[in-house]
């Protein structure tokens, strides 16, 4: 049994939408970060750094192996599970371009701007927008990127894994000020897959 702690975070959801897409038999341990339960002795046993993610594999012999970080739990589950992962390798460098793509400038202006529009006790409406226009402007190249596509790189990837919860989490904001039809194509062609709606049930119990 794989144990998946997570919450409904981008984070969270990458590792529990990759068990779910991939078919392993899994338990999710929701982690109520509003309730500080990361912080909680038990779970920083797991994680030190407090944080989620974390994933304990008792199903490989000898001790549990732990991992965390959203990245790397969605590739551990692709590579156990043999799925998701061009075989292709030109197409495979492409999806963790995307991945990255994902993780970093997607991931990492969506965390600043949670950090300066909501968690900030001075909110400057400056530095909130700046964030916000860096946000759509990377979503715009995912949008660029599905032109006459299905998938992030044709097929779908752990590539599209990363991506999904990220724009499910900021689709309101982005839908307001941009039009990008193949981004909300593509989101709306993942969420009708069965392994992508139990895989975001945290969101949507």
């Amino acid at each position: 049994m794989i144990d998946v702690y997570a919450w409904k975070t981008t984070n969270g959801l990458r590792a529990t939408l990759a068990f779910a897409e991939c078919g392993l038999e899994h338990r999710v341990i929701p982690v109520d970060l509003t309730l500080k339960e990361q912080k909680l002795p038990g779970y920083l046993a797991i994680n030190p750094a407090g944080q989620i993610p974390a994933m304990v594999d008792r199903s490989v012999g000898g001790a549990p192996y732990i991992l965390t970080q959203s990245g790397a739990i969605v590739m551990y589950a692709c590579t156990k599970a043999r799925k998701l992962i061009p075989e292709d390798q030109a197409r495979y460098f492409q999806a963790l371009k995307w991945s990255m793509q994902a993780a970093t400038d997607i991931g990492g202006t969506s965390a600043a701007l949670q950090q300066v529009a909501v968690i900030a006790p001075e909110k400057v409406p400056s530095i909130i927008e700046l964030f916000e226009q860096r946000l759509v402007r990377y979503f715009g190249f995912a949008d660029q990127q599905l032109e006459g596509r299905q998938f992030l790189v044709d097929e779908i990837s752990f590539a599209d894994l990363m991506l999904y919860p990220n724009y499910v989490l900021r689709r309101a904001l982005v839908d307001a000020v941009a039009d990008f039809p193949n981004l909300r194509a593509w989101a709306d062609r993942m969420a009708q897959r069965p392994g992508v709606q139990f895989g975001m049930r945290l969101l949507n119990p």
